[in-house]
């Protein structure tokens, strides 16, 4: 695997970090701003917000741009957003700059996803695109839990500007390690990259994903309280079981890679089947200190053996113009997020119990798999019409040879 794709994971393992590090930040972020819990939630939400609108606008704008240049400006404008975080004088010049710390994200994905697939031969792109979210799943494990206490210590505003010292480091790393030759400005512009957009295959691959994470997310959103209050830990042992999530995410994004360049739509249904399994067995699994801490490593396995075979065929359905799809695809993962967390939320709000929520994301994963299972259905139609029209093409020649015999 080409060192390059080290620069990306970089990259990814800072957008991580910053991604999830709020969460744990929120009470000290209250108190130093004087603010309640639920305003501060607001600051994760405005990220996410960031994501969903940068993702496709950004990768847009940039259509015709080297795509080593997209990157290095991506991560610039990544830097900008936490420095800016780190001296917001207040709740709302923080909710700005974490907005404009969410634009980046996506797209550099996006971006970063098609340049890593670019550099490696046809039967390694999942391994590739692996790699490169190996940063995002690593920052779960180590990046977020170094962060937080960090915050916790020195204050929350010294975590965002080490953040954007990684930052810092991944401009660094992309230039040096990015050779231009694998990163030229694409042929498509914005009117191929758009028109990658009507293909029904491609919002078919973008709705699996949203139902999908929206299955993990419908679970971990809540995990905590499930941890605490069904399986007995205390609220201090929280911060390692969810380094657990990391370690499980990182295994099965590694395995999915692998597996998906062997077949990318059975490491698909197998890993939404999984994701389903695992979702359906967590009320029994959370009865148990030791089985509730394996049922959050499985959760991450499952969950994360589909990013990579999911990211590739987003982009292989958008062949002509992948940029931009790609990065919606980070989009649809974001939506998955507050969507997810959002019918989690109904189902405690309902009174059906602490682990409610993951029955919740079962029932999503199960649709995650009925998309799949549409979009393979199409693409069996299509290969078939494709067949049949490439065997019409050669009939009228067949058969004026036969006549001339």
């Amino acid at each position: 695997m080409p060192l390059a794709l080290l620069a990306l994971a970089v990259g990814a393992f800072g957008i991580g970090t910053t991604e999830f590090v709020m969460m744990g930040l929120l009470p000290d972020v209250a108190d130093d701003l004087h603010i309640s819990i639920p305003s501060a939630g607001h600051l994760v939400s405005a990220y996410a917000l960031g994501v969903v609108i940068g993702a496709p606008l950004l990768a847009a704008l940039t259509a015709r741009m080297s795509r080593r240049t997209v990157l290095i400006a991506l991560m610039a404008l990544f830097v900008a957003g936490n420095a800016l975080s780190a001296f917001a004088p207040g709740n709302a010049s923080l909710l700005a700059a974490r907005f404009l710390s969410g634009l980046p994200h996506g797209a550099f994905f996006g971006v970063g996803a098609v340049v890593a697939t670019a550099m490696v031969p046809p039967e390694r792109k999942a391994r590739s695109v692996s790699l490169m979210f190996l940063g995002l799943t690593v920052a779960n494990i180590a990046g977020v839990p170094a962060a937080t206490l960090m915050g916790q210590h020195l204050g929350w505003r010294a975590t965002f500007l080490a953040v954007s010292a990684i930052g810092v480091a991944a401009i660094a790393s992309l230039a040096l390690l990015i050779p231009r030759d694998h990163a030229p400005a694409p042929a498509a512009g914005l009117r191929g990259e758009l028109a990658a957009l009507r293909s029904l295959p491609v919002w078919l691959a973008l709705g699996t994903t949203v139902a999908g994470f929206g299955a993990l997310f419908a679970a971990y959103s809540y995990v905590t309280p499930m941890l605490t209050d069904t399986a007995g830990y205390a609220e201090t042992s929280v911060t390692l079981l969810l380094a657990l999530f990391g370690v499980g995410a990182t295994a099965g994004n590694l395995l999915g890679g692998r597996l998906a360049d062997h077949s990318l739509r059975v490491t698909l249904f197998g890993g939404l089947a999984s994701l389903t399994l695992v979702l359906l067995l967590f009320p029994l699994l959370m009865r148990a200190e030791w089985s509730a801490a394996l049922a959050v490593t499985l959760l991450g396995m499952a969950a994360f053996v589909t990013g990579s075979p999911l990211q590739l065929m987003v982009m292989e359905k958008a062949s002509a113009a992948p940029s931009l799809a790609s990065s919606a695809n980070q989009a649809a993962f974001n939506l998955a997020n507050a969507g997810g967390a959002w019918l989690g939320g109904l189902a405690l709000s309902a009174g059906y119990g602490t682990t409610s929520p993951a029955l919740a994301g079962a029932l999503l994963a199960v649709l995650g798999l009925g998309v799949a299972g549409v979009a393979y259905g199409v693409d069996r139609r299509r290969a078939v019409a494709h067949t049949g029209r490439v065997v019409a093409a050669h009939v009228p020649q067949a058969v004026k040879t036969t006549s001339a015999k």
